[in-house]
């Protein structure tokens, strides 16, 4: 075996004996995460301060070190090391040392990957292909021969494999032969793909409260459709999104496969051949579910920037003669609201169809609104492509000093479509988001004048290395109308805040209208942030936006903000705390935002 005589000295781990019996010390030297293996690991180390330790016996454990590192060192990919270890007595208290040098390490030589099996009954169906698996074997050739990465990388190919259409699959063998003369390791990986698994039908369990058609109208998945756990993860995030349960398990029954598992071995140890698969083995469709108590209230606190204080209290219900009711009164020190819809459960085409009633009020920049409204909305879709359609009734009153109170009514339809194209929905780094509404008010109808209304908001992701992101935003929006006057405040368009243009009050980028700032028919802003995450997942960020709101195309003179943030990616979603400086108003402000609000 070939060794190099090259000695590294590293920093040594020392630690001295707290016990009664032999008191030494262990001074290992060993180059950068080899030092931590071995102070875990030997026994050398894990007997210090034991106090029925002899001397004897701390010279035998000295004299096994190196064959103890020698193993220890070789799950990291050094076969060939060079170790040396001894006691020294020289001083009060012994100091047992362990020198390693590594060597250098052993490499992927090249992965000989065979696949048994993997043939679909169906001969249209789509194959496994090995080419991709081995596009995808995460212990790539040239990287360094690891035990952990070995046995992850096996693992990785064994998850592809049982995603779709085999969930039975296993390793049918594996070895590594490593050469550690030539530093290479040359791997064999074979897997059999077991029989193939089709859905036999659908079995629920834990409803007692709710009917069954809130997860039958919810499952897409039909009997005889081939096995895939990204069907299944999808029918889970849909059942726990309705807020009927707690928690949620979608799988298949495995009891079946275990009894032809046990029939088949009983005939294999009989001497039959085992039989080519000529059928799918079909398994049930199990739903676990618990469910969520049907009443529950809640109280809660807190503060934004844009509207200040906030109290609220929140009453649900999962079963008003048959739907799902959420109720909530929120007190705000710039708006106040009390609300509550119903919600009828998930039709078999996927459609989520509300209606509901609520009345806010709002003072904001000099202006007091009071709107009534009443909504009937279908939304279908899922999250990566959302749809919506909203036939409102609204009631508005207007205060503003010194201008006579206006009152207006209207019965606009609106359309919403929110795209997402991110590699996260909660905390998204890469893609972007995009909504688009159209609506309007364009019967004579309960209304006072007629409308048009679009908007559209988009945000953009982009890494632009490791450590570093660019977040592109825009908003735009448009109102036709033959007058102002006769549209609610609520269709109109203000800018400033948080997801706005920073560096300015909520909603204050807009017409002066006596002593007060209100909507303008036309809106436009944008924004681009740039992010260093220094030590994920904080981060710092500097930003400039500029935007504003009015009733002509041609006075959206822009007013800008710039300044810097701080960021954290929690688990609810990105947290931001931003002090901004809004040109227009020579002053500076602080934001805090949770989340991003598509």
């Amino acid at each position: 075996m070939a060794q190099i005589a090259l000695t590294v000295f590293a920093l040594p781990a020392t630690c001295a004996a707290q016990a009664q019996g032999v008191q030494y010390t262990v001074d290992i030297q060993a180059p950068g995460r080899l030092d931590d293996l071995l102070e875990t690991n030997l026994d050398l180390v894990r007997w210090r301060g034991n106090p029925r330790l002899d001397q004897d016996q701390l010279l035998r454990l000295v004299k096994d070190a190196p064959e103890q590192a020698r193993t220890l060192v070789a799950t990291e990919g050094y076969y060939s090391p060079k170790i040396s270890s001894g006691l020294d007595t020289s001083t009060p208290v012994q100091v047992a040392r362990v020198i390693v040098d590594p060597g250098e390490p052993v490499l992927v030589g090249d992965l000989d990957l065979v696949l048994r099996g993997f043939e679909p009954l169906d001969p249209s169906a789509k194959r496994i292909d090995a080419a991709t698996l081995r596009n995808n074997w995460t212990l790539g050739v040239g990287s360094r021969f690891r035990t952990t990465d070995w046995e992850a990388a096996k693992r990785n190919l064994l998850r592809q494999v049982m995603q779709t259409r085999y969930p039975r699959a296993q390793l049918a063998e594996s070895r590594a032969v490593v050469d550690p003369d030539a530093r290479r390791a040359m791997l064999y990986v074979a897997v059999d793909s077991g029989p193939e698994v089709r859905y036999e039908g659908l079995r629920i369990e834990g409803l007692s409260r709710y009917p069954s058609h809130i997860v039958t109208n919810l499952n897409l998945i039909k009997p005889g459709d081939e096995y895939s756990e990204a069907a299944m993860q999808a029918l889970q995030a849909r059942l726990q999104d309705t807020g009927y349960f707690s928690s949620v398990e979608v799988g298949v029954d495995m009891s079946a496969a275990l009894e032809e598992n046990i029939d088949q071995l009983q005939d294999e140890q009989q001497g039959a051949p085992r039989a080519a698969q000529q059928n799918p083995t079909l398994l049930p469709l199990l739903v676990r579910v618990t469910e969520n108590k049907q009443r529950n209230a809640s109280v809660g606190l807190g503060y934004s920037t844009n509207t200040g204080a906030r109290a609220q209290v929140n009453y649900d219900d999962l079963n008003v003669r048959g739907l799902r009711m959420k109720s909530n009164v929120i007190a705000e020190s710039k708006r106040q609201e009390a609300r509550a819809d119903f919600y009828v459960p998930t039709s078999a085409s996927g459609y989520n169809d509300s209606f509901g009633a609520g009345f806010e009020r709002t003072d904001l920049r000099g202006e007091i609104t009071r709107v009534a409204t009443a909504a009937v909305r279908r939304a279908w879709g899922t999250p990566l492509m959302e749809r919506s359609l909203t036939l409102e009734y609204l009631s508005e009153q207007r205060d503003i000093d010194n201008i006579p109170t206006t009152k207006s009514k209207s019965v606009p339809l609106t359309y919403s479509i929110t795209k997402r194209a991110v590699d996260n929905l909660v905390l998204p780094t890469r893609g972007y988001v995009a909504n688009v509404q159209l609506g309007g008010a364009l019967l004579p109808v309960w209304t006072d004048e007629r409308f048009i209304r679009a908007s559209a908001r988009v945000a953009y992701y982009r890494p632009l290395t490791v450590a570093t992101s660019l977040i592109l935003r825009a908003e735009a929006g448009i109102l036709a109308s033959k007058e102002k006057e006769g549209v609610p405040g609520t269709f109109l368009f203000r800018a400033g805040g948080d997801q706005s243009v920073r560096g300015y009050p909520y909603q204050s980028l807009g017409i002066q209208e006596g002593n007060a700032i209100v909507g303008g028919r036309y809106m436009l802003t944008g924004s681009a942030e740039y992010q260093y995450w220094f030590k994920p997942p904080w981060g710092v960020a500097v930003f400039v936006d500029a935007g504003n709101a009015g009733d002509k195309f041609g006075d959206l003179k822009p007013a800008y903000g710039v300044g810097v943030g701080a960021r954290w990616r929690s688990p609810v979603g990105p947290i931001n705390v931003d002090l901004a400086y809004g040109e227009a108003i020579n002053k500076a402000r602080l934001h805090f935002s949770v989340g991003f609000t598509f």
